[in-house]
């Protein structure tokens, strides 16, 4: 059997997965490989931060997208592309797997460089353990405030600062100050002007990807629910007790949370692949340039889109259109047909910024509040694998609706750690010995 391999398990990989299973030709198999057992739908993760749903209705299990595929869960440290061969490793240690077509689609990472003391004392938001931490930390910092004194710390201990005015600076924002104002009633010695959100943006104006209209509809809105927004606004350094500006100011704080900035996975800088900008090249038919038997899509790969002749934005919209545009040319190519340039456009753009309120546009109609939330759930719940998860989470969605925010502070304790806590508790202080 030949093998026809995608290394990576996100939008685009999983859409190579249903584009692929069931339509390769006798004699082909199909391999997928993904170091977690599910793909994360990453512009839900504030929502997930701010307890407006759970975790497990933000991520979709690979298996249940599977019909006769094979799927191995493990982390891809090398391919070569000359005797086409991958070494992933997995639960069974270090496996080698040949190839006949290899589809790159396994993303980026988050990148916690860009200023300063971003990766010590800064909280990234890029997967579903960090919207976990992230929240975890909130409910911390708000425990804390009840048990001390001084009014400057806790002040700084209630100021949220988040670093980045694009879709995921405005969702996480948005959330956080919705999230907070619901769970304060179970902290009755919190007074409600200690707890702020701060949205640092250092553009003229939110959300550059939407129209201008809408940017200030989100920024009103943000406002409005007590978000302090401040545009034109560029963070230079983070530390341990807040934010130096670029002009000096600096602004307390004991949360930092980056929404900016991301960089290549490591395997692109091992594979020695042509790349702009941390992006592996690509032909027009999305084939990596120079090497045969090898795509790239998604965050990833630097697209040209011939419907402007710009490279494709890195979005989960594009790399889903790429992942499907990439599928239907190795099928050509399987065929002995000729393959079509990748080529498409935008059909609209969207946001939620809490409080069951959102921002669209949408063939050019722009839309606000409850209707845009709402076509924002409903096009991420059209994209979850199967009819039974969609309606759990449909009903689950709706339950959430009418209910505050969970205040429950997970911590994955086991027991063995338990009696290790207990132990160093009750066991006498430690003494220096002298002579």
């Amino acid at each position: 059997m030949k093998t026809i391999a995608i290394v990576g398990g996100g939008f685009a990989g999983t859409r190579l997965l249903r584009e692929l299973d069931g339509r390769l030709p006798p004699g082909y198999e199909l391999l997928l490989v993904s170091d977690e057992s599910y793909t994360t739908f990453n512009p839900m993760l504030p929502e997930a931060l701010g307890a407006s749903v759970f975790p497990e209705q933000v991520v979709a299990p690979i298996r249940q997208m599977i019909r006769s595929a094979r799927f191995v869960m493990g982390r891809v440290t090398a391919v070569d592309p000359v005797r086409r061969t991958l070494r992933c490793e997995t639960l069974a240690g270090v496996r080698d797997e040949r190839y006949e077509h290899l589809l790159l689609a396994f993303g980026n990472r988050a990148r916690l460089d860009l200023l300063p003391g971003l990766a010590e004392h800064g909280l990234a938001l890029k997967t579903v353990g960090d919207a976990l931490h992230v929240r975890n930390m909130v409910l911390r910092r708000v425990a804390r405030i009840e048990l001390e004194a001084d009014p400057a710390l806790r002040a700084r201990l209630g100021h949220f600062v988040v670093i980045g005015g694009g879709f995921s600076g405005v969702e996480t924002a948005g959330e956080l100050v919705d999230c907070l104002a619901g769970i304060r009633r179970y902290y009755p010695r919190v007074d409600a002007g200690v707890l702020r959100v701060t949205l640092l943006q250092d553009h003229p104006r939110l959300l550059p990807e939407l129209s201008e209209r809408l940017g200030n509809a989100a920024h009103t809105s943000l406002a409005a629910r007590g978000v302090q927004v401040r545009v034109g606004t560029r963070a230079r350094l983070v530390g341990e007790r807040g934010v130096m500006l670029a002009t000096g100011e600096f602004v307390p704080a004991a949360t930092v949370i980056c929404t900016i900035g991301t960089r290549p996975n490591a395997l692109v800088e091992r594979m020695l692949l042509p790349t702009e900008r941390g992006r592996i090249v690509v032909n027009a038919d999305l084939s990596v340039q120079g090497v045969p038997g090898l795509w790239a899509v998604g965050d990833c790969a630097l697209v040209p889109n011939a419907h402007d002749g710009r490279p494709a934005p890195p979005t989960a919209q594009f790399a889903v259109r790429e992942a499907k545009f990439a599928a239907a040319n190795l099928l050509a190519t399987l065929a002995g047909r000729p393959t079509r340039a990748f080529r498409y456009r935008v059909r609209g753009v969207m946001a939620a910024i809490g409080h069951r309120r959102g921002v669209a546009d949408v063939l050019g109609v722009p839309l606000s509040g409850l209707a845009a939330w709402l076509l924002w759930r409903a096009y991420y719940l059209a994209q979850m694998p199967t009819f039974g998860r969609k309606l759990r989470i449909f009903v689950e969605w709706t339950w959430g609706m009418f209910f505050g925010a969970d205040v429950t502070h997970l911590r994955f304790t086991r027991s063995q750690d338990l009696d290790d806590e207990s132990s160093r508790e009750t066991s006498p202080p430690a003494r220096v010995l002298s002579g």
